[in-house]
């Protein structure tokens, strides 16, 4: 099968692009309305997105029934939010995160999530994650406000939590912070098994 976008546009690519690019990390972003309510949600459309000076970048697919989804209006309206990783053990919360909820509904509360203070942004952190990047907002880019379409959250990283126990000689390892990804459908991939593969040199 081949999809020749440039002569049908009309395709729904979407089971395609989310299918073939998995696992993808999952950005747990909790955020702080302007009201001060505590949001919290997955975005598995997330990575690096550079290390000097250290930025991340998260997209929101823009929802049919409205044009941005809570975690971007806070970013909006306050400037800061927390990426939490999310290990195994925090699928299932995640997972009650991602519901339709209400704007003026807390996830952390509908799902039970506790919260910690951060230490240089307002909107809290989830607390069982083992590592948490406080962010500020860099810039908003919009590539389409069409539903479906996507708007790129760029984040600057202002301070990185670590839980010691998924240290291994000053470095994350993975093993110990088992983080989960994304895959089409339903599916979910973990990271407990692992193979190394050095880089060759020439």
């Amino acid at each position: 099968m081949f999809l020749d976008l440039t002569q049908n546009t009309q395709h729904n690519v979407y089971s395609y692009l989310v299918g073939g690019i998995s696992p993808r990390p999952i950005a747990w972003v909790s955020t702080l309305s302007k009201e001060g309510v505590a949001n919290i949600a997955p975005y598995s459309f997330f990575t690096v997105a550079s290390c000097n000076p250290p930025v991340l970048s998260v997209t929101q697919v823009n929802p049919r029934d409205k044009a941005n989804k809570d975690t971007l209006l806070n970013l909006q309206a306050t400037n800061n939010c927390v990426v939490n990783i999310v290990s195994e053990e925090l699928v299932e919360k995640m997972n009650q995160s991602c519901a339709n909820y209400p704007h003026n509904v807390s996830e952390f509360e509908a799902a039970n999530i506790e919260t910690i203070a951060s230490t240089h942004v307002t909107s809290p952190g989830a607390a069982a994650a083992k590592v948490r990047y406080e962010c500020t907002l860099r810039d908003v880019i919009q590539i389409s406000d069409e539903p479906g379409g996507g708007k790129v959250m760029l984040l600057n990283v202002v301070g990185i939590y670590i839980d010691d126990n998924v240290l291994v000689n000053g470095y994350i390892d993975p093993t110990r912070l088992n983080s989960v990804g994304k895959m089409g459908g339903d599916y979910f991939s973990s990271t407990k098994d692992k193979f190394v593969l050095k880089r060759p040199q020439l």
